[in-house]
């Protein structure tokens, strides 16, 4: 029976050396900014990103890895006698996945590539169950079976603080932003479907935490809950606030809260957080 290794990219959200502690082999994206290219979490880490891109004039562009960068991992692992799950983020936000299963075409070694439909913590939450499913030497049909179910029982849901990388981004033009800012909008989205759907609109930080907290509970009422993350963009005290509003509201308190990378950063700028949690 071969070995299974489990590929995925940096929109994970993990930091590298826990990622290096589980065996999971990351392949990074890269960001461009002030005409200088790094490997995402590699060459630049998010605090230094996040200085850098609130002093750029044009919003940062990020990029996929190539399909070359897939395929030496790929070669690599099958050498090494591995098979590979290669996990990535929604194919509907980036090409990266389709870098993947261009280079899993080439390669001579047996490779699974697989749209989690998510990212951040919502993929971290299916490359942490491949890996322990792997471990115990579960075979790759019952793996997948098992994210199929993890991806159907996952939820993210993010809130943008400022619409000025959206308008650096060409996505909404500068009047609306005034407007936004203005009255103080705080858009929350979730991501279902692979794609941002917006969900609610509120005008306060304190109504973002009292909103997430109760979407939370409303989700989880009655099920097994499996893992719970918040991930934020120089927003720790707002994250840390929904952590203690749902912590008081359930009694549950394993609740991680984290970085996010420079990747996720370009587009949704300062200040943005997201919680994302799975069940059964």
């Amino acid at each position: 029976m071969s070995k299974i290794k489990i590929v995925t990219d940096s929109t994970m959200d993990m930091p590298l050396d826990m990622a290096e502690q589980l065996g999971i082999v990351v392949v990074p994206l890269s960001v461009t900014i002030n005409g200088e290219t790094y490997l995402d979490r590699v060459e630049i880490d998010a605090a230094e990103y996040m200085d850098m891109m609130k002093k750029a004039d044009e919003l940062p562009k990020s990029s996929q890895p190539s399909a070359g960068a897939f395929l030496e991992v790929y070669d690599r692992l099958g050498d090494e006698g591995y098979e590979v799950l290669s996990l990535h983020m929604t194919g509907k936000m980036s090409g990266t996945v389709r870098s993947a299963e261009s280079a899993a075409q080439m390669t001579k070694t047996k490779v699974t590539v697989v749209d989690s439909m998510f990212i951040s913590l919502a993929l971290q939450f299916q490359v942490r169950e491949a890996v322990e499913m792997a471990k115990k030497g579960k075979s790759m049909e019952e793996i997948l079976e098992r994210l199929d179910k993890v991806r159907m029982n996952s939820k993210l849901y993010i809130m943008i603080d400022t619409l000025e990388n959206m308008v650096k981004g060409g996505r909404i033009g500068k009047g609306k932003a005034f407007i936004g800012s203005l009255l103080n909008i705080k858009p929350i989205a979730s991501l279902e479907g692979a794609e941002y759907n917006p969900v609610a609109k509120v005008r306060s930080h304190s109504q973002v935490v009292k909103w997430l907290a109760k979407q939370f509970t409303e989700d989880v009422n009655g099920k097994n809950i499996l893992g719970v993350g918040l991930v934020h963009a120089e927003a720790l005290g707002l994250a840390t606030k929904v952590k203690e509003a749902i912590t008081e509201i359930t009694g549950y308190n394993n609740i991680s809260i984290g970085t996010t990378g420079p990747t996720i950063s370009t587009h949704t700028g300062p200040g943005t957080i997201a919680l994302m949690y799975y069940f059964e």
